[in-house]
């Protein structure tokens, strides 16, 4: 299906209704990434309640302002990865540690239960899970500023 063929609204309850090209109404409908970390803009799945894809869209950007807000709205709601921006202090280095970071979220701390908890991913992607399962990301390693270069190296 297109990404023009389909329009959404919200219910009283605050669910996705899609409204497909014949016409249909598909309620409480969940958009789902494909690639979250990777392409987060990319391949979109409008998911119905019975599991099935409502709709596919190929990247957002090509969504009219509308749609798009609601769908991003849809998937911040649903989805927590904070973005470390820059490292304040750690603790130890030694496993476990006491985290001090800024992230896109605001500043937090978190206890770091070992190496293994740090995840390179394709594209220079790392993926941070704190002792309670919450993943941070660093999208761009080259983006934190030296000193947070240099706490988090020693942990790589």
């Amino acid at each position: 299906m297109s990404t023009a063929a389909f329009s959404l609204e919200r219910d009283a309850f605050g669910q996705l209704i899609l409204i497909d090209a014949a016409g249909q109404r598909h309620e409480g409908v969940l958009p789902v990434r494909a690639h979250p970390v990777s392409a987060p803009l990319e391949g979109i799945a409008l998911v119905g309640s019975d599991g099935h894809e409502a709709a596919w869209i190929e990247h957002l950007d090509t969504l009219p302002a509308g749609l798009r807000a609601l769908i991003e709205e849809e998937l911040e709601s649903r989805e927590f990865m904070p973005e470390i921006q820059r490292l304040d202090r750690v603790s130890s280095f030694a496993t476990p540690s006491a985290w001090e970071v800024q992230t896109s979220r605001g500043p937090t701390r978190f206890i770091l239960k070992g190496e293994e908890d740090i995840r390179r991913l394709p594209g220079g992607v790392l993926l941070i899970s704190d002792a309670h399962g919450i993943q941070f990301m660093i999208r761009r390693l080259s983006a934190l500023d030296r000193h947070s270069r240099k706490l988090l190296d020693r942990f790589l």
